[in-house]
């Protein structure tokens, strides 16, 4: 939020909003590519790698494509406790790739997972097996993928493959995503404002000024290519989370109103308060043996600091406080779950969190190497290629506001960020897992993808 001080300021608070998008590619997963299950959060890049929020009829195209593709979804059924087999998926996109053949459904989206509860290896059958709640796949009313009895987004091989292929560079940094105004669009912002007047009447040519001042902002996507599904994910959330806090957009969700709404009249926010997501996991349970693997507390929390705009540019956290964006970040993190069945991005943020912390299990315990698991074939681009996507660079501003008495209180900026690395590092023992893994195991049938 920005912030000008002076008798002769115009504004008090005020900030830029920012809008998202992403679009398609194509490969081995090609029916779920372009044209098919790429587009994330209803939002769309074009070819300058300008983000766009994806219009109504678009929408319902792409809707209409993702059924079509869903024709053989119905043999991925609703399990409380799913088991997959990592071998036979990996096997499975190998041979597709090889093939140049469509990618079954129940690979795609991971035997119909929700959400990974457990991690079993296997060494006698040379596999590692993801455990979790499981729905069929169809296409909601939005045109999201989602389980057709919990309404929540299915886990995707795709994310899995860029997660596994992206884990040890994300070791440093973590994964994360954020959008910015660039210094010479804050210094512009910062001059237009400076020659401004009260205003009596419509707001709206202020807005248009300032969104024109501040101009292009820049998407940065940090730990996996932002040529990916899953950088589209991290993307498409931070849009998301942006609109709603502007209020551009309902969140669907009674208790959580827009940011600019909680702001009391006469009320001051910080200058340039800014909202992030980060992910937290309770400590990973594993048994004695290190062979079963328990996730469990999954959720995301939303952060606020108050930045400051200086000559130089943000200095990140040099604000003051503001009560309303703690509050505003308090009422998302408690209505996270709820927030996430009206707007199944945030749903599909975590799942790829999930993905990303057994990516990093794997990794780290070296659990493909005591199972006897070869994923070379996952790891190499050239024999399993992903689709790839638009990259998105740039934002346009979008300005709108709310007065509050004699102020005028505008947007904020956000972003996404999580660390896998130190949620699978953060293990402890625990008896019960053992047997766990031996049941599950025990009832594993000869051939196939999944079994309950």
């Amino acid at each position: 939020m920005y912030l000008r001080d002076g008798s002769q300021s115009l504004l008090q608070t005020a900030a830029a909003a920012v809008l998202v998008a992403l679009t398609l590619g194509g490969s081995a997963f090609g029916q779920f590519g372009r044209g098919g299950f790429g587009a994330v959060g209803g939002i769309a890049i074009d070819a300058d790698g300008i983000v766009r929020n994806l219009d109504a009829r678009a929408v319902e195209s792409l809707a209409a494509e993702r059924r079509a593709a869903l024709a053989d979804a119905d043999a991925v059924k609703a399990g409380a406790l799913r088991k997959v087999s990592l071998a036979a998926m990996t096997a499975a996109v190998r041979d597709a790739a090889a093939a140049g053949k469509p990618v079954p459904s129940d690979v795609v989206f991971l035997g119909g997972l929700q959400q990974i509860t457990a991690v079993f290896v296997d060494p006698d059958r040379h596999d590692i097996v993801l455990v979790g709640p499981a729905d069929t796949p169809v296409v909601g009313p939005a045109g999201a993928i989602v389980g057709a009895v919990s309404k929540r987004p299915l886990l995707q091989f795709e994310d899995f493959v860029v997660a596994l292929r992206a884990i040890d560079g994300a070791r440093a940094g973590g994964i994360r995503c954020s959008i910015d105004p660039t210094r010479d669009g804050l210094a512009r912002l910062d001059a237009f404002l400076a020659k401004q007047r009260a205003v009596m009447g419509n707001p709206e040519p202020l807005f248009r000024g300032m969104e024109q001042a501040l101009g292009l902002q820049t998407v940065t996507v940090g730990g996996v290519p932002a040529d990916s599904r899953f950088a589209q994910v991290l993307v498409a959330a931070d849009y998301r989370m942006k609109r709603i806090g502007m209020g551009f957009e309902p969140s669907g969700v009674r208790q959580l109103p827009s940011y600019l709404s909680m702001v009391p009249a006469g009320g001051q926010a910080a200058s340039l308060p800014r909202f992030w997501l980060e992910a937290e996991y309770d400590p990973i349970a594993r048994d004695a043996d290190e062979l079963a693997w328990r996730l469990s507390g999954r959720r995301m929390k939303c952060l606020t600091e108050s930045d400051l705009f200086s000559k130089n540019g943000i200095e990140r956290g040099a604000g003051r406080a503001d009560k309303v964006a703690e509050k505003w970040c308090d009422a998302m993190t408690a209505h996270y779950d709820d927030l996430a069945l009206k707007q199944p991005v945030f749903a599909e943020l975590m799942n790829c969190v999930d993905l990303a912390v057994v990516a990093a299990l794997i990794k780290g315990r070296q659990l493909d190497a005591r199972a006897g698991l070869d994923l070379a074939p996952l790891l190499d681009a050239t024999a399993v290629p992903l689709p790839t996507y638009d990259v998105p660079e740039t934002v346009p501003t979008v300005a709108s506001g709310l007065k509050k008495g004699t102020t005028w209180v505008l947007s904020a900026s956000g972003g996404v960020q999580f660390q896998p690395w130190q949620f699978a590092a953060n293990a402890q023992a625990a008896a019960d897992l053992g047997e766990q893994r031996t049941a599950a195991l025990a009832a594993r049938p000869q051939t196939g993808v999944w079994w309950d």
